[in-house]
């Protein structure tokens, strides 16, 4: 693997080696992600303090900071414990006070001198009527004044770390960034009236006034761009180097999938027939499928995954379906089973509770190839786990994976095929983001019969009232789900837990109620979940844990209690989990006290049921990060790019990135050795591994 440029070394170098930064400061500086010079570099200002000169401090709102020259007048030390240090100052039109605690009189009387004049900038406050400034952020000389910028950057803190020390250490970075060579196509560049690279750094910490804070500012687009463009370039390598792998190709004779089509009671819509038929054209080709299916709450992903599953069978192969948990992998098996024996393929569920002689049994099958389908949690990639001839591997709830383990489960079969399954809708911004490495089918209608499901906003000061039509409508017959956003209470939140709210709904209802949450042992949670779904049960009180693939067509109502606590795109999937069935469904949105985002929120959710139109709300409202819960997705986390604002620049990085590597796919011309130092300063070096050295 090549090594890191020359050129980078002193941005790499450790952060402990800059000035005025020490072992103790560097762990400061490593809790806000920040643990190399050039991680300084992109440690954005998110905010500027007007430091330029003005006459008076007269006509400003309280708070405000302002920077005037003073005569120094009469001293008055502090002459009891607890009381501050006070000193008489007079501005070109009043006077006001400079007020210090637990100052030392001689270092007082040194910074301000009777009768001298001075440059004092900070915060202006009222104090008993009497304009004062405390603790000044400076007081100089004129010559000293000289050197305060007009704008002063704000920065990210943490406990320990002031703005000097920030800002000192954010000088020595910038002494240490070299002029690079030119990534950018000189053209678009040019067009965007973009500054050079070492230019845009320094611009990015010395904003001049409040619209450079901006995601528009020039040299805040261009650094977001490069780190858009590296994302995109890395997404890019790990599918052409994916793509360079030679697949098997599966095609099918069509008799399998044809007995399942015509056994339906409706036909597939014409998106299904879409993504199918792309399927399908991926399958048959020589080169491996790297696809993502993306589909709303309710479009028939499940019927797509299983056509492409039954071409592979077709084709004398096998094929893998990996659910995100045990509950959601035994409902895949139950549904597809009549499916697949209708199909006359054979299939079979293993989980990882699966133990003994019956394990034993169907690994035995899947290894000599007399299943067709497999069916599983994430323990179908494990090591015990041996497949006869593995051409289809469909992960579904893609978001749970990253990148490395989409190319790890890909690994398992010779040259399998990879289609992952997503019933969050993405916006395509994040799409990009997220899977640029990924072809991409959307499902964006529904089948028939799925019923519109009516969305209600109702205070929680109006709980009593919801209970009982609750009541009247279990009595009737009903079954309905009860979302709580927490599993025990806390005194740290007043959000209402689940156990606590199975209480009490328990207390009312009886043997009619169940309680789910991610904490309970999986057989009691399977226990629950089996008895509301056979209708032992009517009432199921949970958690988050069945936002995703549980299906109950019998279910008709959804309260979800502080619906404001939750996110939009998961509100959209736990309201998702009524409407399957014919019976008309309803979703009490259960609310709290509202911000002006959380309202936003929740009348977005009540105005429609177009999960991409909610998605692109989410984007805008939460950002990316909470939307695909970033910690767990896999999904990048940008310390410049705002994918809400920056969605366009996304689309033209992935055209860059694709175009550069079409002109040298192993980055080894001018442009490309560029590239490639871009890819080391944002620390996605890892893609170069897999291109020649160059």
């Amino acid at each position: 693997m090549s090594q890191r440029p020359e050129i980078l070394w002193p941005l790499f170098a450790e952060l402990a080696d800059l000035p005025g930064v020490g072992a103790k400061t560097a762990a400061l500086f490593a809790k806000l992600g920040v643990v190399r010079p050039a991680d300084l570099l992109f440690l954005a200002p998110h905010g500027v303090i007007d430091r330029r000169l003005r006459p008076t401090v007269l006509g400003l709102a309280e708070g405000e900071t302002a920077t005037v020259e003073v005569e120094i007048g009469v001293h008055h030390p502090a002459r009891a414990k607890g009381k501050p240090y006070r000193v008489n100052v007079r501005d070109a039109e009043c006077d006001f006070l400079l007020t210090w605690f637990h100052a030392r009189e001689d270092w007082v009387r040194r910074m301000a001198p009777i009768g001298a004049r001075r440059i004092v900038s900070g915060r202006v406050e009222i104090f008993d009527g009497v304009r004062q400034m405390t603790h000044p952020d400076h007081l100089m000389t004129e010559a000293e004044a000289a050197a305060l910028p007009p704008f002063e950057p704000v920065y990210p803190l943490t406990q320990g770390l002031g703005q000097r020390i920030v800002a000192k250490a954010v000088a020595a970075a910038l002494d240490r960034a070299p002029a690079l060579p030119e990534w950018l196509d000189p053209a678009f560049q040019a067009a965007r009236g973009w500054p050079g690279w070492r230019e845009a750094v320094r611009a990015l910490h010395a904003p001049q006034g409040a619209g450079a804070l901006e995601a528009d500012d020039p040299a805040r687009e261009r650094l977001a761009y490069d780190e858009l463009l590296s994302h995109q370039l890395t997404l890019a390598i790990a599918r052409a180097k994916f793509r360079r792998k030679k697949g098997r190709p599966s095609r099918g004779d069509g008799r399998m999938r044809e007995k399942v089509l015509t056994g339906l009671p409706y036909a597939p819509t014409a998106a299904q027939a879409r993504a199918v038929a792309e399927i399908e054209a991926d399958l048959a080709a020589p080169q491996r499928m790297h696809r993502l299916l993306q589909g709303d709450v309710g479009s028939g992903k499940t019927l797509v995954a299983l056509m492409a599953m039954l071409a592979v069978a077709e084709a004398g192969g096998q094929a893998a379906l990996m659910a995100p948990t045990e509950i959601l992998a035994r409902q895949h098996a139950e549904g597809l089973a009549p499916l697949v024996e209708a199909a006359g393929a054979r299939l079979a569920l293993l989980t990882g509770r699966d133990k003994g002689a019956g394990r034993a049994e169907t690994l035995a099958a899947v290894a000599a190839g007399d299943v067709d389908i497999v069916i599983g949690t994430h323990a179908l990639f494990q090591r015990d786990v041996a497949f006869d001839d593995l051409r289809l591997a469909v992960i579904d709830e893609q978001h749970r994976f990253g990148v490395r383990q989409r190319m790890e489960l890909g690994a398992k079969g010779a040259a399998a095929d990879v289609l992952v399954m997503t019933a969050t809708p993405i916006p395509r911004t994040l799409a990009l983001a997220g899977y640029g490495d990924m072809d991409l089918s959307v499902l964006d209608e529904k089948p028939p019969g799925r019923t519109p499901v009516e969305t209600r906003l109702v205070s929680m000061a109006r709980m009593e009232e919801v209970v009982e039509r609750l009541g009247a409508a279990l009595t009737g017959g009903a079954r309905a789900y009860w979302v709580c956003p927490l599993v025990e209470g806390s005194d740290v939140s007043d959000l209402t837990a689940a156990e606590d709210r199975f209480a009490a709904l328990k207390a009312r209802f009886g043997d009619a109620a169940r309680l789910v949450h991610g904490q309970m042992a999986p057989a009691e949670k399977d226990a629950a979940m089996a008895d509301f779904v056979s209708g032992r049960a009517r009432l199921l009180v949970a958690t988050t844990v069945i936002e995703v693939g549980v299906n109950v067509p019998e279910a008709t109502i959804m309260v979800i209690e502080r619906a404001e606590s939750f996110g939009l795109a998961q509100l959209h999937q736990l309201r998702g989990r009524v409407g399957r069935g014919a019976g008309r469904s309803s979703c009490i949105l259960l609310y709290g006290p509202l911000g002006e985002t959380a309202r936003a929120r929740l009348t977005a959710l009540r105005d429609t049921e177009d999960g991409f139109r909610i998605a692109e709300e989410d984007l805008r409202l939460r950002g990316p990060g909470d939307l695909l819960g970033a910690q767990q997705s896999g999904a990048p986390l940008f310390r410049l790019a705002d994918l809400a604002r920056h969605g366009e620049l996304m689309r033209a990085a992935l055209d860059d990135a694709r175009l550069a590597l079409a002109r040298a796919p192993d980055l080894d011309d001018a442009r490309g050795r560029a590239l490639r130092t871009l890819l080391w300063l944002h620390g996605r070096d890892v893609a170069l591994g897999f291109l020649k050295a160059g």
